[in-house]
């Protein structure tokens, strides 16, 4: 038998995936459940996908910041809310657009509201799905581990 043995450094970087897998599900959840009822309440796709970014953004934002690279401190406006900003912003028109999509082309074939608001929902959530690695490349290589702070600042 193998013996699986982790270094610190890679326990670290295990501990912090799980902390942004974490941050990134609760995140998700509430952006799934906004988009649900405001899409299921009767606003359009475009319309419930952006109240389910902004729903999700701040407390993504903020459980990535001080729960997954444990950032303290004020947050240096152009490197680190400046490129989040962007990068969520780019997830936002990415998810806002398939969405709007998704909606077109089900307004034209399935006849059932809650059908539609199903799949309205499920591209929305697998866009942000698709983005989830990505968005962790970039967090930790642009945003939050460049910083010299938190847990990455502590590994290099």
């Amino acid at each position: 038998m193998t013996k699986l043995t982790l270094t610190a450094h890679k326990k670290q970087r295990l501990l912090l995936w799980g902390r942004y897998t974490g941050a990134s599900v609760a995140a998700a959840a509430v952006s799934e459940i906004a988009i649900l009822t405001a899409y299921g309440l009767g606003a359009a796709a475009f319309v419930a996908s952006v109240i389910a970014w902004v729903s999700g953004a701040v407390p993504n934002y903020l459980l990535n910041r001080y729960w997954a690279w444990q950032q303290r401190g004020k947050a240096d406006r152009k490197r680190e809310t400046l490129p989040y900003v962007v990068i969520v912003i780019v997830t936002a028109v990415a998810a806002i657009g398939v969405t709007t999509l998704a909606d077109s082309w089900a307004q034209g074939h399935i006849a059932s509201h809650s059908v539609r608001t199903i799949l309205v929902g499920a591209v929305y959530l697998g866009t942000y799905g698709f983005m989830f690695i990505l968005k962790f490349v970039l967090f930790d290589r642009l945003i939050f581990g460049r910083c010299g702070m938190g847990i990455r600042g502590a590994m290099s």
